[in-house]
């Protein structure tokens, strides 16, 4: 396994990332113990998770996903052997996380709560890195569109700037109950904000983003990739392999049993169109160099240089096994080549 340093801290991630979302609605805990053993056997350190979890968000699921992560660090005893991200939501309209029945706001009365149950949930006494899962101000999903919607800009009269933001979070460092702030489904601007505010009146730093990145979405390099080099800011990228869609088990319209899209119809994302043509090009690239076209499509994201690491998602063991074996694959220059011209073709089309 190789390991790249979170930001400006002392941390050094495993560039494979585990994530946790499916578990408590697709995965059952033993499931997601059994995939914490295996991965942190292969030299996995970094664990990702959320309050919001497990997908879909209900009522009746929210938080157990980091329930099964307290209970495998209770039964293992090795909570210091994992670098552990979990994530606060972001402005929304659910009610059932806050005691109050609230919709979703990063105030710091939320932001207090949401710290405190996690770490109920997750049976440990701080949080390496804490992420914003998505801004408190509007936004199209994801934060980096590729086209502008000025209604989706709007400022509302109870957004929370960000400077109070960030003051609430350092009440938090401070007590040691989160070492590291993160962010997740953010902008250039918004990223370049919190560094800026951070610079400026010394308070905690973000050391990372969350967002999408894959062969489907490369939006990140626009204007993103700059600031994760050049600030420390680097991305952990979801969805390396768009919600599936690029090991190409839906193309043509399949729906195997038990896939994600299959049980919650919820990849809209990756069905826009030019997507399945953008995906027939990738798997056959890939077998053209001998390539299971997963683990191309790994190896492209872990191989770049603005990737702090790649938080890959599985359902089943064999799925598990594969995506972590990416890290031994490497994309020789003609490949590389192949995927940027078929970039070219049809870059982005799923945003």
């Amino acid at each position: 396994m190789d390991y790249r340093r979170l930001g400006r801290t002392d941390l050094k991630v495993s560039v494979i990332c585990l994530g946790t979302m499916t578990w408590g609605e697709q995965n059952t805990e033993a499931e997601g113990h059994a995939q914490m053993d295996y991965a942190l056997d292969q030299g996995v350190n970094f664990f990702d998770t959320a309050e919001l979890y497990s997908i879909p968000p209900k009522a009746e699921t929210q938080g157990s996903t980091e329930r099964i992560i307290g209970s495998w660090f209770k039964a293992r005893g090795n909570r210091d052997k994992v670098i552990l991200a979990s994530k606060v939501c972001g402005r929304g309209g659910n009610t059932w996380f806050r005691d109050d029945k609230s919709p979703t706001r990063v105030t710091r009365k939320q932001i207090r709560e949401a710290v405190e149950k996690s770490l109920q949930r997750l049976q440990t006494d701080y949080i390496d890195l804490y992420q914003i899962h998505f801004p408190e101000r509007p936004m199209p999903w994801g934060s980096n569109p590729t086209r502008f919607s000025k209604a989706a800009f709007e400022r509302p009269a109870d957004e929370t700037p960000i400077a109070e933001q960030l003051d609430a979070f350092a009440e938090i460092v401070k007590e040691g109950k989160i070492r590291h702030l993160g962010l997740s489904n953010e902008s250039a601007w918004g990223t370049m904000s919190f560094v800026r505010d951070a610079e400026t009146r010394g308070g905690p730093r973000v050391q990372s983003i969350q967002n999408a990145y894959n062969l489907l979405n490369r939006t990140f390099e626009t204007a993103l990739a700059e600031i994760a080099i050049r600030e420390d800011v680097g991305l952990l990228a979801y969805s390396p392999l768009g919600q599936g869609f690029l090991t190409g088990k839906y193309l043509d319209g399949a729906r195997p049993a038990g896939a994600r899209t299959t049980l919650f119809d919820r990849g809209q994302r990756y069905q826009t169109p030019g997507a399945e043509d953008a995906i027939k090009r990738y798997m056959a690239l890939a077998r053209e160099h001998g390539l299971d076209p997963a683990q191309m499509a790994l190896a492209f994201v872990n191989s770049r240089a603005f990737v702090t690491a790649n938080i890959i998602g599985a359902t089943s063991m064999e799925q598990l096994r594969t995506d972590i074996a990416s890290i031994d694959v490497t994309l020789s220059p003609e490949l590389e080549a192949g995927i940027d011209a078929i970039h070219q073709l049809v870059g982005n089309p799923c945003p």
